[in-house]
């Protein structure tokens, strides 16, 4: 059995997909209110829990061999300590508890610097810690950016022609295909020299965050008109958010990260991907055209 939370994500259900391709039994953990059918429909077996509930993680675990995690906190409130560490930490340990085989875990590129205004950082830093001071084989996947979340802005710049460019538009990136992740994570188990490792996960190109309005504007045929916001622009409307609420200025922080800093996988990373998981890399170019149908 091959469990997988934050099954009804972006990633998450890829994952899910993938690996009932490769004929697993999966075991999808799902919340109460979000939309699970596809997921039945493929055949996963459901399970209903809350992440935050300690109780729920050890039924989720039970006769489990492998497990993903893949869930996200997003800007949930307190959701860096309760779902990016807390829930985590239960995870390692109910598969410590039920013998599980492997455990692959979703950090993110820079977990290992130090960004002291990062919370989501830090908790997957601690996770790492955790899992590698652990007994468990595991696999941990540092991805630079998920595709998907540009498919977004690029269904967005087709209807408007915009762009809002947050920060230095030179700052560079390796946004890696989500398809890939997915793929990754769900081999990753099978994979002997992928066993207690840790990979940077981008695509297979290099680019600077401003020249992604111009592929969206090459893809779509049309001028891309866009809207430079610098640092200090987000700097001062975050100040202006920790006036009436403090907790989501410090979850912020996070975003903030992103901004002001660069993330992307060198040639030696994405070689050493292809190497071990024996697999061609999608670009973001890619991925949009087959998912915009271009």
């Amino acid at each position: 059995m091959f469990l997988v939370t934050g099954a009804t994500g972006q990633l998450g259900r890829r994952i899910v997909r993938h690996a009932l391709e490769r004929g697993r039994a999966v075991r999808a953990f799902v919340r109460l209110q979000s939309d699970y059918r596809e997921l039945e429909h493929w055949g996963a077996e459901i399970c209903v829990g809350n992440l935050r509930d300690r109780q729920d993680i050890l039924r989720a675990c039970r006769g489990v061999k492998a497990i993903v995690s893949a869930h996200g906190s997003g800007q949930e409130r307190d959701g860096a300590e309760a779902l990016d560490y807390r829930a985590n930490i239960q995870l390692l340990e109910a598969a410590q508890q039920e013998g599980v085989e492997h455990f692959g875990f979703i950090s993110v590129l820079g977990s290992d610097r130090e960004y002291p205004d990062a919370p989501t950082f830090k908790a997957k830093a601690a996770v790492e810690r955790a899992l590698q001071a652990s007994s468990l084989n595991y696999t941990i996947l540092r991805p630079s950016g998920f595709s998907s979340n540009v498919l977004r802005l690029a269904e967005q710049f087709r209807t408007s022609g915009t762009y809002l460019l947050l920060g230095d538009g030179s700052h560079r990136t390796s946004i890696v295909s989500t398809d890939d992740l997915a793929r990754i994570a769900a081999i990753a188990p099978d994979i002997e020299t992928a066993r207690r490792q840790i990979f940077a996960v981008g695509g297979p190109e290099i680019l600077r965050r401003e020249e992604i309005p111009l592929l969206f504007g090459r893809l779509f045929d049309r001028e891309p008109f866009v809207i430079r916001v610098p640092l200090t622009g987000f700097d001062m409307g975050r100040s202006l958010v920790s006036v009436f609420d403090p907790d989501l200025s410090r979850s912020l922080g996070t975003l903030r990260t992103l901004l002001a800093h660069e993330f992307y996988c060198t040639s030696a990373d994405t070689d050493r991907l292809r190497e071990v998981f024996d697999m061609p890399l999608e670009s973001l170019e890619q991925y949009l055209r087959r998912y915009l149908n271009l």
